[in-house]
């Protein structure tokens, strides 16, 4: 069997043992890619709700922690969803006492939809030690390292980017 097959051990990239250095390194970035995903599955089965739900909660935790203020209609925005969605999105979220809507302070025909201090609080349970552990290794690069890595992986988010059509032409 070809090393470099879709069907080989490496998916396309080959073998470990017999990897390049630019396919090793793109083998442990599919590597990370995939512990992250299982990682936020368990998350998100732990709190027994949805990948819209957690970017939801992450996203209000945000803006609540920048001291701003979210909407419903920044919500819809985030996510790509209609206002129906976000309608039910939100009932869902109240009903499991993870956020609540409250008026607008300076808007009164408006809603801000905030974060519960006990959602807060088990997302740092569930999440917080893995963040702690994920910046020790961030820190322990040097400033190049640090901006080799971020170079790389904003060019890679580059690359993964579907061309617009008028550039394709």
């Amino acid at each position: 069997m070809n090393a470099n097959s879709p069907s080989g051990s490496g998916y396309w990239y080959g073998p470990d043992d017999g990897l390049d250095p630019p396919g090793a390194v793109l083998q442990a970035l599919r590597e990370y890619r995939n512990v992250e995903v299982a990682r936020r599955r368990s998350t998100r089965d732990s709190m027994g709700m949805g990948e819209t739900d957690l970017l939801a909660l992450r996203f209000l935790l945000r803006a609540q922690a920048a001291g701003e203020q979210a909407g419903p209609k920044d919500l819809s925005r985030l996510l790509g969803i209609t206002t129906a969605s976000t309608t039910s999105l939100i009932d869902r979220l109240v009903s499991s006492g993870h956020v609540r809507r409250e008026p607008h302070p300076t808007d009164r025909r408006s809603l801000v939809i905030v974060p519960t201090a006990a959602t807060d609080s088990e997302v740092r349970a569930t999440l917080g030690e893995m963040h702690r552990r994920m910046m020790a290794v961030a820190e322990e690069l040097s400033e190049e390292e640090a901006r080799t890595v971020v170079r790389f992986l904003r060019r890679m988010s580059e690359a993964i980017v579907e061309p617009r059509a008028h550039e394709q032409e």
